[in-house]
């Protein structure tokens, strides 16, 4: 079961690695800011499962996690503007990160699930997961409107 999961984990990460880098070619909308931890919002549907709960002690330790995780993606997160539109910005730092990240979360599982239910553990690292992309997604839409209002600015 752990095996199958790092795979998917690694798997997940090359998607969204891919995603990025095809995402950087096209403007940046509000929309595009919002719907991922929207759509991941959704996964929180686990915790109706007694298998998945946890407990306060740990909602609160991943939550931390993720919060200080998402700082590095906060860091490597910019726009920039090209021909009146905006873009995410490539970085070079991030996919690094994200590899960092992954080898992280590998570890960690493997070290902590052998003193964590498997369910338990899988609900701690959604919400490390959600703690760490709601607080880049809002630092990127204020950004994003700092950006946005720049190009109002310069247009006028």
């Amino acid at each position: 079961m752990i095996i199958a999961s790092t795979i998917v984990a690694i798997i997940m990460a090359a998607i969204v690695m891919f995603i990025r880098m095809k995402a950087a070619k096209k403007p940046v909308t509000i929309k595009k800011i919002i719907l991922p931890p929207v759509f991941m919002s959704t996964g929180a549907l686990m915790f109706l499962h007694p298998m998945f709960r946890v407990t306060p002690l740990e909602i609160i330790e991943a939550l931390s996690v993720g919060a200080v995780f998402s700082i590095l993606l906060i860091k490597t997160s910019s726009f920039e503007i090209k021909d009146k539109q905006i873009y995410l910005k490539r970085s070079r730092a991030f996919v690094f990160i994200l590899v960092g990240l992954l080898i992280v979360r590998i570890i960690l599982k493997s070290f902590l699930s052998t003193q964590i239910d498997i369910g338990e553990l899988s609900g701690m690292f959604w919400i490390l997961a959600f703690g760490m992309i709601v607080p880049w997604r809002i630092a990127m839409l204020n950004k994003y409107k700092r950006v946005k209002s720049t190009l109002k600015e310069t247009s006028v």
